[in-house]
């Protein structure tokens, strides 16, 4: 039998981490979980340092429509595995083909669903695999898929609008640094030939930019640009860890329009993916534990941890995710109403709802406000670069014009 190293939070949420003999992934983290400890990496003994595998393959469209399908299989009467042999069969990404296959064959070979998905965890996140699992403990798998693929359908949507926001800036900075360096580089020089010729006083913008230009041409230009392409990789090497993800999370979250835009995305990820939980049948403490990790902004994650924590002790869960200050007052309002009717799934549903129209909303007024910024910027800079060039030109003419 194998032996696995793994790493992981205890309920405390201190760190842990040793060894284990299992006969897979599955069955490992299936041991750890009894143990009460949440496992956050695993690797075969002997196999750490294998080549690094980047994303999983597999698209998260190419996903919900399995599950869509898979659905529709289940709830027509079709036996699991025929399900999962026809939907493989016709899948045209190899990689899932094989890890569809690989869930047959486990599923063929007494494992239940959910732990056959466990194996393939870079596929099947957390909060899949335990909705299925609390589909079949409750003999509703078809309606549970079906709210799973609704899931990720709508968060492919949110991850969507906020790939729309980010590329029209970065397209445009990338295209107004490539056309200023070139300015720099290649076109300031050729003037500044010319007025060395011409023996003309520089005025003091025209004297900046070749000043500029002369730094962008020379060695000292190239080793600026390889210490600020290094200090991106060092940036995202800091926001790796732990207390980087912290504060640059921290930070990004005070921002004037970005920090507006990404509180309402966390704002409407947790409430769709703790509604879909609890409306799935998972427990409540289980499903802020997914939630959390999920979340994919480190502050979210410390106070639903810290919510989390303040539930096992008693509490409501609209009191301690107020005292966070992390989520608006009209979101602990609403959850706080959720409580005591006894309708949270739904409360919750309906505020991933309005939250992701107002991620929309936000998305389409920050581009509104961002494009004619950002096209007066440009024209400012390239427009003065031109102008200042020019301005030695135009003095050497009024000095021709006075003989």
């Amino acid at each position: 039998m194998p032996v696995f190293t793994y790493q992981g939070k205890n309920r405390a949420g201190a760190k842990v981490s040793g060894e284990q003999s299992a006969a897979n992934k599955a069955e490992l983290a299936s041991l750890l979980r009894r143990q009460q400890i949440n496992v956050t990496r695993m690797s075969e003994k002997g196999k750490e340092f294998s080549m690094p595998s980047f994303g999983s393959g597999v698209k998260e469209e190419e996903l919900a429509i399995f599950t869509r399908q898979f659905s529709v299989m289940i709830d027509a009467g079709l036996p699991l595995v025929q399900c999962l042999e026809i939907l493989g069969g016709q899948q045209e990404n190899k990689t899932f083909q094989k890890v569809l296959t690989g869930t047959r064959a486990s599923v063929e070979g007494g494992s239940t669903l959910s732990a056959a998905m466990r194996q393939y965890d870079k596929v099947f996140d957390p909060l899949y695999v335990n909705m299925v699992e609390a589909g079949e403990t409750g003999g509703i798998l078809d309606t549970i898929l079906q709210r799973l693929s609704i899931y990720i359908e709508k968060n492919v949507k949110l991850k969507r609008a906020v790939k729309s926001a980010m590329i029209y800036p970065v397209v445009v900075l990338f295209v107004a640094g490539s056309v200023i360096t070139l300015l720099l580089w290649q076109v300031v020089p050729i003037f500044a030939t010319l007025f060395v010729s011409l023996d003309v006083a520089l005025p003091l913008p025209t004297r900046i930019v070749i000043g500029l230009s002369h730094f962008v041409g020379s060695i000292f230009g190239f080793l600026a640009l390889i210490a600020f392409v290094a200090s991106i990789f060092g940036v995202l090497a800091w926001y790796r860890t732990e207390k980087g993800r912290f504060v640059l999370d921290s930070i990004l979250l005070k921002l004037p329009l970005i920090g507006i835009l990404l509180r309402k995305i966390a704002v409407a990820r947790f409430t769709r993916t703790l509604g879909t939980l609890i409306s799935s049948g998972v427990p409540i403490l289980e499903g802020l534990e997914i939630t959390a990790r999920s979340s994919g902004n480190a502050i979210v994650e410390r106070s639903l941890m810290q919510t989390r924590k303040a539930l096992e002790a008693g509490r409501t869960l609209a009191d301690p995710l107020k005292e966070s200050n992390v989520f608006p007052g009209m979101v602990t309002q609403m959850i706080a109403v959720g409580e005591q009717t006894g309708a949270m799934d739904a409360m919750l549903q309906k505020i991933a709802d309005f939250y992701e129209d107002e991620v929309d909303s936000a998305v389409k007024d920050l581009l509104t406000a961002m494009e004619p910024l950002m096209i007066v910027v440009l024209g400012l800079v390239v427009g003065g670069i031109v102008i200042s060039m020019y301005l030695p030109l135009f003095v050497l003419i009024g000095k021709l014009s006075q003989h």
